[in-house]
C-alpha cells in the first residue's frame, strides 16, 4: 500500500469526481484510476462505485477514507515535527471559526506568527458551526474557534478562550448615555436585523428570546457580523451582537451597545482540536500561545468608546 494511493482516495472522496480529483493530485485521470484500483485489489475489496461517471463510495470505501484522512494526517504531522526539530516550525496553520469568534481567532494569529516567523496561517472565518466538525473530523482544519455547545459531544481537545456575552447595538437617538441595561424582552420590541436563522450565533439568541417568552421577526438577516454593525449605522435597525466585536469597531459613533440582561447570557467560546497524540507540533504551537494572548482579558478592553458608552458598556462586567 502506498500513501500516494490512500491521496488518490481522500481526493476522490473530496471531489466525488475523478478528473477533478487527478487534477488536485498533479496526475492524469488513468493514472488516479489506476492508483485506486491496485489499492482495491491490495485490500481485497471494492471502494468505489463506477459507472460512467464517480456514482460514490462503497460502504468499505468510506470506511477507509476515514483510516486514509488519519494516516495523512499523521504523515503530516510527523513530517512537520521533524522539520520544527532541524529548522523550527514551518508549514501552514489552517484555523476556522463561526463569525461571531472572527475577533478572537486574529488574537491568535498575531502572537502565533510571531513566535514561529517560518510559518503561516489560513483562516476559514464565517463557517457554520457544523462545518468546521466535519472539517476537523477530516484533517482538513488544524484547529478552530467556536462554541463549546457545538463540539461537546465530539471527541475534540477543547481549551476555553473566553464567555460570550451581548449587547443590543442601536442608533444613538439623544445626546446622554441611554440606559446602562436592557432586557431581552424589551430588545425584542426594536425592528431588528440578526444573523440567519441557520447560523448557531443566531439560534443562540433565537433560544434566549424564546426562553423570555417573546418572538422576533427580524426584517434583515445575514451571515456576517460586520453588516450587522453596517445596518444598524444605515439608521433603521438594531441588532443584537457579540460584545467580542466591540474589540472590532468600538462603539461607532452615533450608535449606543447596551448590555442584554435578565437573563445574562453567555456562551463558552474556544479552541477546539482533533484529539490526536502525539498533538501535532503545529497544533500544540497554537495552544502555547492560548496562555500568553489573553483573549478574555484583552475581549473586556475596548480600544474605541464612543463618548458616553463606556459606563453602559462596564456595567455588567
Amino acid at each position: 500500500m502506498l500513501l500516494r494511493q490512500l491521496e488518490y482516495l481522500v481526493a476522490l472522496a473530496r471531489a466525488r469526481h475523478f478528473a477533478k480529483a487527478a487534477q488536485a493530485c498533479y496526475v492524469s485521470q488513468p493514472a488516479l484510476s489506476e492508483g485506486i484500483r491496485k489499492l482495491e485489489e491490495e485490500l481485497g475489496i471494492p471502494l468505489v462505485q463506477r459507472g460512467r461517471r464517480f456514482d460514490g463510495l462503497t460502504p468499505e470505501g468510506e470506511r477507509v477514507v476515514v483510516w486514509a484522512q488519519r494516516i495523512l494526517a499523521d504523515r503530516d504531522a510527523m513530517e512537520s515535527e521533524i522539520q520544527a526539530l532541524r529548522a523550527g516550525l514551518t508549514g501552514r496553520l489552517r484555523i476556522g471559526t463561526v463569525p461571531t469568534a472572527s475577533t478572537a481567532v486574529a488574537l491568535l494569529t498575531q502572537p502565533f506568527c510571531a513566535a514561529n516567523p517560518l510559518a503561516t496561517v489560513q483562516v476559514f472565518a464565517d463557517l457554520r458551526a457544523e462545518d468546521i466538525v466535519g472539517r476537523l473530523r477530516t484533517y482538513e482544519l488544524d484547529a478552530a474557534v467556536t462554541y463549546h455547545s457545538s463540539v461537546a459531544a465530539h471527541d475534540f481537545r477543547f481549551v476555553p478562550l473566553y464567555q460570550e456575552r451581548y449587547v443590543l447595538l442601536t442608533q444613538r437617538s439623544a445626546p446622554d448615555a441611554g440606559p446602562a441595561e436592557i432586557s431581552w424582552e424589551d430588545a425584542a420590541q426594536y425592528p431588528l436585523c440578526l444573523l440567519h436563522p441557520m447560523m448557531q450565533g443566531r439560534q443562540v439568541l433565537d433560544a434566549v428570546f424564546e426562553a423570555v417568552g417573546v418572538s422576533v421577526t427580524p426584517r434583515v438577516e445575514t451571515d456576517s457580523i460586520a453588516s450587522l454593525f453596517a445596518q444598524v449605522r444605515a439608521g433603521q435597525w438594531a441588532s443584537v451582537v457579540p460584545y467580542a466585536w466591540l474589540h472590532v469597531f468600538g462603539v461607532p459613533a452615533g450608535m449606543h451597545a447596551v448590555p442584554l440582561v435578565r437573563p445574562v447570557r453567555t456562551e463558552r467560546i474556544g479552541l477546539v482540536l482533533p484529539a490526536r497524540e502525539p498533538v501535532p507540533v503545529i497544533g500544540q504551537a497554537l495552544i502555547d500561545v492560548v496562555d500568553r494572548a489573553g483573549i478574555a482579558a484583552t475581549l473586556e478592553r475596548l480600544p474605541h468608546q464612543a463618548p458616553g458608552d463606556a459606563t453602559a458598556l462596564g456595567a455588567r462586567r
